[in-house]
């Protein structure tokens, strides 16, 4: 197996970051026409939950049919899905510049807020923005489009349901969503699962959404990103929970299918018990903890059982230390950055100083190490769970790298 799949994989938080721009008050709304467009709003949601196609359809502007089309494409997909609760929230209404024109009917821009769950595996709504164009015809109200707002760069957040004909695999631990043959995803994610959780024991329900959308391109249109953001990396992690009191830096696990068809089934595996592993530590990890902490906790998870050698696993760590190239410090959270020319090491010596934990005090130490970190800083939360301070824990590391690479 090769040994440089390790320099695909990049589990990288995603975290909901952009703040939403306030739309240009003015045209259209009030407080008629907002609670009219909150009662169709309203009405689409009922919808989704009874499995009402024609109540759904419905609510969309009969005279926008390629629109109408992927609506009820889209309600296909939903109802493959175990929905727990679905609801819309009008945040704000008014005028932006729309990208088609129309008669003298009266339009109007919305933004929605979508809360959703899906039973049994969220436990707090997920939520995403719509920019939807509303329409009056002869005084009820519709939803005309959900693209209108992009020539103002305002886009509605895409979800699986919305890339195509949705296909849904159910595993033991696992829901799949996505296209294509999907039940390897599944086995993978059903076989990790127990892995994280006898690593990472506590408040995991041990249960894991993968979304694996058709191509690279959809991927990015999941995260919201630039088409060339995850080039080359296999999966990643993305936060949508809300409610937790927490930032949530995990929550789906989002492929990337190319890369991740292009890794071996070894890669398969440690890649995606490496974004589980994310997963199942979501509510101890905040924006204090440090990523070589967060990283190599998912790679030591990650490679766990797996009878690599040091020196396969950290490959381009130990090129650098028999070039002489040996690292003085534990990774920085820049270093894990996209830009970083480094971020294979990165990660290797991330792995490497969670595997020290592990092996000097025991996994149970790393644990508790991993939920200090979350609350005080790395010095405070080394101390206080294994003893040394940071300055001697470093020092540490730089032998074991020595002494395991060199």
């Amino acid at each position: 197996m090769p040994s440089r799949w390790m320099g695909f994989r990049r589990a990288v938080a995603v975290g909901c970051a952009a703040a939403l721009a306030g739309l240009a008050a003015g045209c259209g709304g009030g407080p008629d026409t907002d609670a009219a467009l909150r009662a169709v709003l309203d009405a689409r949601a009922q919808a989704v939950l009874r499995h009402d196609e024609t109540a759904f359809l419905g609510s969309v502007d009969p005279t926008a049919t390629g629109f109408r089309d992927a609506q009820r494409q889209v309600f296909g997909n939903l109802v493959k899905l175990p929905i727990g609760s679905w609801s819309y929230r009008l945040q704000r209404t008014g005028a932006f510049p729309l990208t088609t024109e129309s008669d003298a009917r009266r339009r109007v821009a919305a933004q929605v807020e979508l809360e959703y769950t899906l039973r049994g595996y969220d436990t707090a709504p997920v939520s995403s923005v719509a920019y939807l164009t509303m329409t009056e015809r002869g005084g009820h109200w519709y939803v005309a489009a959900q693209t209108d707002g992009e020539a103002t760069g305002r886009h509605t957040t895409v979800q699986p349901w919305d890339q195509g004909h949705l296909t849904v695999v159910t595993g033991r631990h696992s829901l799949v969503l996505g296209q294509g043959e999907l039940t390897r995803y599944a086995k993978l994610a059903d076989a990790a699962v127990p892995v994280v959780r006898n690593a990472w024991p506590g408040d995991w329900p041990g249960r894991a959404i993968i979304e694996v959308p058709p191509t690279e391109a959809d991927m990015t249109a999941l995260l919201g990103a630039q088409p060339s953001a995850y080039q080359g990396i296999a999966a990643v992690t993305t936060a949508e929970l809300r409610g937790t009191g927490v930032s949530a830096p995990a929550d789906r696990v989002i492929v990337n299918p190319r890369v991740f068809a292009g890794l071996s089934p070894l890669g398969q595996r440690v890649v995606l018990t490496h974004e589980l592993t994310h997963v199942a530590t979501r509510t101890a990890t905040t924006p204090n903890t440090p990523l070589w902490l967060a990283e190599g906790f998912a790679d030591w998870v990650g490679n766990t059982g797996t009878g690599q050698p040091v020196q396969q696993i950290a490959a381009e760590l130990r090129a650098d230390v028999r070039a002489g190239r040996q690292p003085g410090r534990l990774p920085s959270n820049a270093d894990f950055g996209s830009a970083s020319t480094g971020l294979p090491q990165a990660y290797e010596g991330a792995w490497l100083a969670c595997r020290m934990v592990a092996e000097q005090w025991g996994s149970g130490a790393l644990v508790k190490l991993y939920r200090a970190a979350g609350h005080e800083s790395a010095d405070a939360a080394l101390h206080d769970t294994l003893g040394v301070g940071l300055d001697e824990f470093t020092a540490r590391w730089r032998a074991d790298v020595a002494r395991e690479l060199g």
